[in-house]
């Protein structure tokens, strides 16, 4: 099981840059970035530093979307971090949220999702493609190779993943969700032919390392409240495409009744005064929160259920403490183990 950390691009960029260096130092292999080019910095330039400052992390958006960049330059942009710097990215998409809202947009149809990670992958792997009736191909990149992650929480969503991704993002932590969504993607890409044990599985929430106490707890589920909030935002599309038809679990829709909107001006923050709606029960499940064997508890569990990857939204205001738990006593509890003599 690897690990990985996603970060928010806010200003300074020096100390997103200095939070993936420690992730690195800490054993974590993954540096996801938020793509939302009005609420913070590019990450695509940020990129470029963290793979000069790091050795081996692989970076990629969580996520970016179809509708602000135009296809041909998103894989343009993977294909030139690899020449620079080896093959060290991963492209996570999905319809869009905070990106296309903010500029009074809408997430894209899954149609033009599907699309678009056919053009980018083709492009960034260095092959040609159909685009707008042309056929057309990068004649400087050689070498590339970039695969594309598909984030996805309803059916329909997911059984694109299952069909045509590389890797299926799931961004919440619940474990009966987790399963019923990675069984949904599966389902779909044996469905198509394929190997579903090809898709790698990724699943990313806010974890809170607390020292046990109640008072610990609130604090962290304070902490991390936004996430449910963030997710409700897909939640309530949901809820408008299926309704109470059965086609979404319950356990991922109930908790939207009380949401009496959102502003994006706060999006990602903890604190956030729009999510709070989110109880508490909600934040234990779709988030980690609790001492350290709460959190070994939760990946031993995830990783049973098929879990390659669990990456940490670290918009708190603990997070040199998170990177050095999960480095020193999470992620070798959950490691395999080789012994030096049988």
């Amino acid at each position: 099981m690897e690990f990985g950390v996603v970060l928010q691009t806010t200003p300074p960029a020096a100390r997103v840059i200095d939070l993936a260096r420690r992730a690195e130092a800490y054993g974590f292999t993954h540096v996801w970035a938020f793509d939302s080019h009005i609420l913070w910095e590019e990450p695509y330039v940020i990129f470029s530093q963290i793979l000069a400052e790091t050795r081996k992390v692989v970076v990629g958006t969580m996520v970016t979307n179809p509708a602000t960049r135009d296809w041909t330059v998103t894989a343009s942009l993977y294909a030139t971090l690899n020449e620079m710097y080896g093959n060290r990215t991963v492209c996570g998409i999905g319809r869009g949220d905070s990106a296309v809202r903010v500029t009074n947009g809408a997430p894209t149809t899954l149609a033009t999702l599907r699309e678009a990670v056919h053009v980018i992958r083709e492009l960034a792997n260095g092959r040609s493609v159909d685009y707008k009736g042309l056929q057309l191909r990068f004649p400087w990149s050689t070498g590339s190779t970039l695969q594309v992650w598909v984030a996805a929480y309803g059916p329909k969503a997911l059984a694109l993943a299952g069909q045509v991704a590389d890797g299926f993002i799931l961004q919440l932590a619940d474990l009966s969700i987790a399963e019923w969504t990675i069984g949904a993607v599966r389902d779909a890409a044996a469905a198509a032919g394929r190997d579903p044990a090809d898709i790698t599985i990724c699943v990313a929430a806010p974890a809170y390392v607390t020292d046990g106490t109640e008072e610990g707890l609130a604090h962290g589920r304070e902490q991390c409240r936004w996430f449910g909030g963030m997710v409700g935002n897909h939640v309530a599309d949901l809820v408008a495409r299926y309704g109470d038809s059965g086609a979404v679990p319950q356990a991922l829709t109930d908790y939207i009744k009380g949401r009496e909107g959102y502003d994006y001006n706060e999006h990602g923050l903890a604190g956030n005064p729009h999510t709070q709606f989110v109880p508490d029960d909600i934040v234990d499940r779709f988030c980690i929160v609790g001492p350290v064997s709460t959190h070994i508890e939760r990946m031993t569990a995830l990783k049973a259920l098929g879990v390659d990857q669990f990456s940490i939204y670290l918009q708190h205001d603990d997070k040199d403490h998170t990177l050095q738990m999960y480095g020193e006593k999470v992620m070798p509890a959950v490691a395999e183990t080789v012994k030096a003599r049988a």
